[in-house]
């Protein structure tokens, strides 16, 4: 009990910063879906930071016109190479979830994969102690890894 109530007093006073990023193959549609969340406090923190204008997640006066700023810097943040060649990820959308944003992308014509290289730096450039986990899964063999700012790039072999 004690430990507990000193884990929750240490999350108070020194805040933790986490994204975690789905990756699946879907060999069947020949697709590579993409989720990220992020706690969509920090995240819009990052988004008003990079684009100087207000950002509001959960009710945005110009949904288009967020998802455009949305796009544009998960396409900066948040960069795949597929067997080797850098891959366009297209923004598909967002969805707020408690307190936490789930960013939508994908990636299509994906026959095979054999290796996936991510550049993950989403939120680097706003917290020194930013950890991105990231979840990848091609074939049904899932492989996991965490990367702590300034460490972006994660390698996953099939």
């Amino acid at each position: 009990m004690m430990s507990s109530l000193v884990a929750v007093i240490l999350s108070i006073m020194h805040p933790f910063f986490v994204s975690v990023t789905e990756i699946k193959h879907n060999e069947k549609e020949k697709v590579v879906q993409i989720s990220s969340k992020v706690f969509t406090d920090d995240f819009e923190k990052a988004l008003k930071a990079k684009y100087r204008v207000g950002v509001d997640l959960v009710n945005p006066a110009d949904k288009k016109k967020q998802d455009l700023l949305i796009a544009d810097y998960m396409s900066k943040h948040l960069v795949l190479k597929i067997n080797g060649k850098t891959v366009a990820c297209r923004y598909l959308g967002y969805q707020i979830e408690q307190e936490a944003a789930w960013c939508f992308l994908e990636v299509q014509k994906v026959n095979h994969v054999n290796v996936i290289e991510v550049n993950d730096s989403i939120l680097f450039d706003e917290h020194p102690s930013q950890t991105n986990l990231l979840h990848v899964t091609v074939k049904g063999d899932r492989q996991s890894t965490k990367l702590d700012n300034p460490d972006k790039t994660a390698v996953f072999k099939f």
